[in-house]
């Protein structure tokens, strides 16, 4: 099972996200954040992959969630989500990443993974959460799912 982040930026009632470009999810919206590097933290590794996909710096970051994604019968990834409330510069397309900011009651989770519509809200709305979601073999249908909010990290 990879470890790996994501952070959702949510800043004065717009949420930051990126269309990826590339790799599992390409072609739809997600927050910015990868695998987390040998020797690296999970903040370390939020703060490196924003920065690498978005050429921005993040503060006020706070951890809000842990999700536990299996595809089939296989552990797939365990993912740290944190949420953060502003940034430093501009975001800018590069590679991996087009962003755009979106109204928070505007999400488009339709052009999201099944598992968001799930969590997200719960991030916007300043919960914090663990998740466990199945997918099929190849990761297309959710298949099931569990969570329970008010959890400390």
């Amino acid at each position: 099972m990879q470890d790996a982040t994501l952070c959702l930026p949510v800043v004065d009632g717009r949420v930051l996200l990126i269309r990826k470009k590339r790799g599992v999810g390409a072609g739809l919206y997600n927050g910015p954040g990868g695998k987390i590097e040998p020797g690296e933290t999970p903040r370390e590794c939020i703060h490196r992959e924003v920065n690498e996909e978005l050429r921005i710096g993040l503060s006020e970051v706070e951890k809000v969630g842990e999700l536990d994604f299996v595809f089939g019968d296989d552990p797939f990834m365990f993912v740290h989500v944190y949420r953060a409330s502003d940034i430093s510069g501009e975001p800018e397309e590069t590679d991996e990443a087009d962003p755009k900011w979106f109204d928070t009651d505007d999400v488009p989770y339709d052009e999201m993974w099944p598992d968001d519509r799930h969590w997200v809200p719960k991030l916007l709305d300043g919960e914090t959460f663990t998740g466990r979601f199945r997918f099929d073999d190849e990761g297309d249908d959710l298949l099931g799912w569990a969570m329970r909010t008010d959890v400390e990290f």
